[in-house]
């Protein structure tokens, strides 16, 4: 028996119309990027978005040195949440700055974890509290930046901006030793996340008046950061 033209375009609305309702695959948030940046700058790993990206990838042998680099960088992470955590404290009645960035550092140090869980590495900054570091070079550095940062405002602007361009800098170093595709990707999101806040450091200071002279990068390469847009 044959099927009525008039049923089957009916029937066909319809499945166009779950689709569009449902948003199909692609509309799921879980697919997307793992970097979700917002109007301020302030760049956050999505948790479950990350996930996704890294179920698409495999998981291969880690080295020592891809180890070490994944514990060191997940305090790293931490550092900057934690000496932002203290700066917002201080100054957040005038700048939201520092809370909204330290709100993206703690997506940051999860998504190092994220790795760490995957291969099953021991987490370095398991159960330790703020201002707390199992290393200690890490350690150091976080007593030192907020001693730097803690007299004004403007320091603890121009320590921001220190510690961004610290990450930027690490994260290309320890880029030119890893080779596993998911560490890979975190890595150069996060890069992207310190670029994005860079920007809005420097973009502040110059809102206070002060210029920012680098430290870890080349002249040139802190120019490139801060003289292009916001990287979405």
């Amino acid at each position: 028996m044959k099927t009525p033209i008039r049923t089957l375009a009916t029937a066909t609305l319809l499945m166009l119309s779950l689709t569009a309702c449902t948003g199909g695959d692609d509309a799921d948030p879980r697919s997307g990027p793992p970097l979700v940046v917002n109007e301020d700058g302030t760049s956050q790993v999505d948790g479950s978005a990350l996930a996704s990206n890294l179920d698409g990838l495999p998981q291969e042998s880690v080295s020592d040195a891809e180890k070490a680099s994944l514990a060191y960088m997940r305090e790293e992470e931490k550092l900057a949440h934690d000496v932002y955590a203290v700066f917002d404290a201080a100054w957040g009645g005038q700048l939201r700055i520092f809370g909204n960035i330290a709100s993206s550092e703690a997506t940051h140090t999860a998504a190092v974890l994220q790795l760490l869980n995957r291969y099953a590495l021991p987490d370095p900054a398991a159960g330790l509290p703020p201002g707390r570091f199992a290393n200690a070079t890490l350690q150091g550095l976080y007593a030192d930046l907020v001693a730097k940062g803690s007299p004004s405002l403007t320091q603890a602007l121009m320590v921001g901006a220190q510690i961004e361009e610290l990450d930027i800098a690490d994260i290309q170093a320890a880029l030119a030793n890893i080779n596993n595709q998911d560490i890979r990707l975190v890595y150069e999101n996060l890069m992207k996340g310190s670029r994005n806040h860079l920007r809005s450091f420097v973009k502040t200071l110059g809102q206070q008046g002060v210029a920012y002279i680098p430290v870890y990068l080349s002249g040139a390469a802190y120019e490139a950061i801060v003289s292009s847009p916001i990287e979405r």
